[in-house]
């Protein structure tokens, strides 16, 4: 079973029917207790930075999530749930994220056309069982406005240009993030939640 967490600032209702479409079975979490049982745990999202991590704050996911990550637990996060497993970000003033990933997330540089909305290729560092059977140069679909724009390079396995060169998937342990949204990208998105599932062991 794959626990969907209800960030508050997604739609999880589709992230839940793309990882069904996938052949895994998947329930949305509205509180620490739904974490129980899990296989493996996605972490997504849109729209503001301090207002998901408030309010994983206020559901007390904030404590379960890190025990989970230092644990090693299987945890997908997606678009802003990427972000959220950063440093911090700096959208509408300084903030701390849940701190696995290292680096903060800035908004993209003055002249390119904010959201970066649509498909996009993403680039091979590091091959690993989230992108197997994924090519090079493969398209995603991305939504978003601010990026992580430096990490630890060890810890890079795709990145996307847009303007600026930025990291669009990372891991770290078995905790993978992806700046893009695999469930609204097609055939290659759900094979990425098929390769997450086999993480798992779902």
């Amino acid at each position: 079973m794959i626990v969907i967490i209800n960030s508050g600032v997604a739609n999880v209702r589709s992230v839940q029917k793309a990882i069904e479409k996938a052949g895994l079975e998947a329930k949305i979490g509205e509180d620490p207790d739904d974490l129980r049982g899990a296989k493996g745990i996605v972490l997504p999202g849109v729209g503001a930075f301090r207002r998901g991590m408030e309010y994983l704050e206020q559901k007390g996911f904030v404590g379960p999530l890190r025990k989970w990550m230092e644990g090693d637990g299987p945890l997908l996060g997606i678009c802003l749930g990427f972000q959220l497993l950063c440093a911090e970000s700096e959208e509408f003033g300084l903030h701390r994220g849940l701190g696995l990933f290292p680096g903060r997330v800035k908004r993209f540089p003055r002249g390119l056309k904010v959201p970066h909305m649509g498909w996009n290729s993403i680039r091979l560092k590091k091959r690993d069982p989230l992108l197997e059977g994924i090519p090079e140069g493969s398209y995603f679909y991305f939504v978003h406005s601010y990026c992580l724009e430096e990490t630890d390079p060890s810890l890079v396995l795709a990145t996307t240009e847009y303007g600026i060169i930025f990291p669009s998937v990372v891991r770290r342990g078995r905790v993978y993030a992806t700046q893009f949204h695999p469930e609204k990208s097609q055939a290659l998105g759900l094979r990425l939640l098929q390769n997450f599932g086999k993480i798992c062991q779902c």
